[in-house]
């Protein structure tokens, strides 16, 4: 399976306006202002723009950025599609780099050290959430990796107008929290993981924690029967099923099949089915067909929702088995489209989950190493961001788009 398209394009910039001037007043200002692509408004395109980051802290890095992902939640930010976004903004959280200067405390990671950085960039550490290693869940000191404030080192307030910007990955650098800088494991090539920093972990994490839940309960029904007279059987694989099958999806496919699940591909797209095959399907199910539907329902013990639109999740409910969990990672701009009895007839969950911990993505990026998990992706030259947006607005990547920064992205007069 080929898991990269390179995207050949010229090298004229398409961006609408230049680089702003460096403030000559201060030298020092200059020196540690990062550049980047920012979008200044609703519908706008981004266009080159410098900030200069909160200064470096004892436990931070800067990673000079190599590569970064566009997610979907780029797109939804730049539009203001989950709410007013708070522009300028440089979006990105699927981020690939080496580390080029790291704070006196720093002891993980060293200069030089290739680094991945996903969706989150600070916890609290003392919620309930973050003592209980959930620190993606933090209810108190959560930091997005952009269209985020840090909280102010006084009273620990996050001040959406006055705090200091947290800004992501569509850039020339970014300083972040050592924790949050996650070590490539050895085996993957930094050029296809950033995909992992988000989407990989937002589907890797409830697979692991609901196909291990089902294979526990199994265990302890056996458990309970007695002991059997005779060599016991095998287990059962979980019957894993995941509906849609594109940038999430495709990975999802990978790590369950990798986990030995029973895997099933659920996509409206009967023209995905040959492609649902090499990622790891067993089966696929095409949502627009009926017939398909009767034949698969209560066949699946897990479902991971990676697309819910169109009335996709209350069909693909109907595909568990009695007590069986659909976890939704999807998250539309749109409300969601279900009837109460697609949970109540057979004691159905559904249940949300959101990118992972910490710990979560460390084991995502070791579990794709070792496994050989890779998402597919196309690579544009950053410079050409605009042009890989539209990419993605279309539906066209297959199925993610990774940004490649290179000594002509940033190529203006000094900022």
């Amino acid at each position: 399976m080929t898991t990269t398209a390179e995207v050949r394009v010229t090298p004229a910039p398409t961006f609408s306006s230049a680089m702003p001037p460096a403030p000559d007043h201060d030298p020092a200002a200059a020196a540690t202002m990062i550049r980047g692509f920012a979008c200044h408004g609703k519908g706008e395109p981004l266009v080159p723009f410098a900030y200069a980051p909160r200064p470096l802290g004892p436990g931070d890095v800067e990673v000079e950025i190599d590569f970064c992902g566009i997610c979907g939640s780029d797109v939804h930010t730049l539009d203001s599609g989950w709410g007013p976004s708070l522009y300028p903004v440089i979006v990105g959280h699927e981020i690939i780099g080496r580390v080029v200067r790291a704070g006196e405390a720093v002891t993980s990671l060293s200069v030089g050290d290739h680094v991945g950085v996903g969706a989150q960039v600070l916890a609290c550490g003392t919620c309930n959430a973050c003592v209980r290693g959930l620190d993606n869940h933090c209810a108190r000191g959560a930091v997005s990796t952009y269209n985020d404030v840090y909280p102010d080192a006084a009273d620990g307030v996050k001040r959406r107008r006055t705090g200091a910007r947290a800004m992501g990955g569509y850039a020339a650098r970014v300083r972040v929290d050592a924790r949050w800088a996650f070590r490539l494991p050895a085996g993957l090539n930094p050029a296809d993981a950033a995909p992992l920093l988000c989407a990989g972990v937002t589907v890797f994490a409830p697979l692991r924690r609901e196909v291990g839940r089902v294979a526990a309960e199994r265990a302890a029904a056996a458990a309970a029967a007695g002991t059997p007279t005779t060599a016991p059987a095998a287990p059962l694989p979980v019957r894993v099923g995941v509906v849609g099958i594109g940038g999430l999806g495709h990975l999802a496919l990978q790590f369950a099949a990798k986990m030995g699940c029973q895997v099933t591909a659920v996509s409206h797209s009967d023209s995905k089915r040959a492609a649902a095959a090499t990622l790891g399907a067993t089966r696929f199910v095409a949502s627009g067909s009926r017939a398909e539907l009767i034949a698969a329902a209560g066949s699946l013990d897990v479902i991971v929702v990676t697309a819910s639109a169109g009335g996709l999740l209350d069909a693909a409910l109907g595909l568990l088995d009695v007590g069986g969990t659909a976890v939704l990672v999807d998250a539309p701009e749109e409300a969601l489209r279900l009837r109460g009895f697609s949970l109540l007839r057979g004691g159905r969950a559904l249940r949300g989950s959101m990118i992972g911990s910490r710990a979560e993505v460390r084991a995502t990026l070791e579990f794709a190493a070792a496994n050989g998990v890779r998402p597919v992706v196309e690579r544009f030259p950053m410079e050409r961001v605009n042009e890989a947006l539209a990419h993605v607005r279309a539906g066209g990547p297959r199925y993610r788009v990774v940004l490649e920064r290179s000594a002509a992205t940033f190529a203006a007069p000094a900022l």
